[in-house]
């Protein structure tokens, strides 16, 4: 049986392109924290779908009298876009770490849509394949860049929120301050009127010290 080396390497391409994938969101859900559940859960599950992508892949480099591919690709194409997930989740990044992994799903579609327009002659069943991977792929791209704005969306509304509450805190003491200054005002005023009684007072000793001078 003759060997068509340039389909199967097209195959080969696709099956370390997934994985990257795998390394990558493998990488992904060990840094994740333990509280991000979903987030593990969503990383775990896109590595699962890429062991499938790769198992079909694999079957038809067989049928093809190839040697199906085991590592990744050469230029680290998807798990390059996760070298720093580790970092990002040190940083309690989550947007940072979503952003990467939507350009390595960038990526995976890319290598996709060049596996099915490159010059070699592909099967309708291979065809078919490679663009039910790329569809579901592509529902998986869609998935992250979700999660990366909602991300994006809540972290703006608490950079708003302590704007927010840096506002109100300023006026908090500005008024504060004015109601201290009427306090030591009115503390004054007190004094004031202290002053005045005692002053009072004393013309009314006068007074009588001069009556009892009159009287002697």
């Amino acid at each position: 049986m003759e060997i068509n080396e340039n389909l199967t390497d097209v195959l080969n391409d696709l099956i370390r392109i997934n994985n990257d994938r795998i390394a990558g969101y493998k990488r992904a859900a060990d840094e994740a924290d333990n509280n991000d559940v979903d987030l593990k859960a969503i990383f775990h599950r896109m590595a699962e779908e890429s062991r499938q992508y790769i198992s079909e892949l694999t079957r038809e480099v067989v049928k093809l009298g190839g040697e199906p591919a085991t590592g990744t690709t050469a230029s680290g194409k998807i798990y390059r876009a996760w070298m720093d997930v580790k970092a990002t989740f040190t940083g309690n990044d989550r947007e940072a770490v979503l952003t990467s992994c939507e350009y390595g799903e960038d990526a995976a579609q890319k290598s996709y849509q060049e596996a099915l327009t490159s010059d070699e002659t592909l099967s309708i069943d291979i065809r078919q394949l490679i663009a039910n991977q790329k569809a579901s792929l592509q529902i998986s791209h869609d998935t992250i860049k979700k999660y990366r704005d909602m991300y994006r969306n809540t972290n703006s509304d608490n950079l708003k929120d302590a704007d927010n509450l840096t506002s109100s805190t300023g006026l908090t003491g500005t008024t504060s301050s004015n109601y201290g200054s009427s306090s030591r005002s009115g503390n004054l005023s007190d004094r004031d009127r202290l002053t005045d009684s005692d002053n009072s007072g004393g013309s009314g000793d006068s007074g009588n010290s001069g009556n009892l001078r009159g009287n002697l």
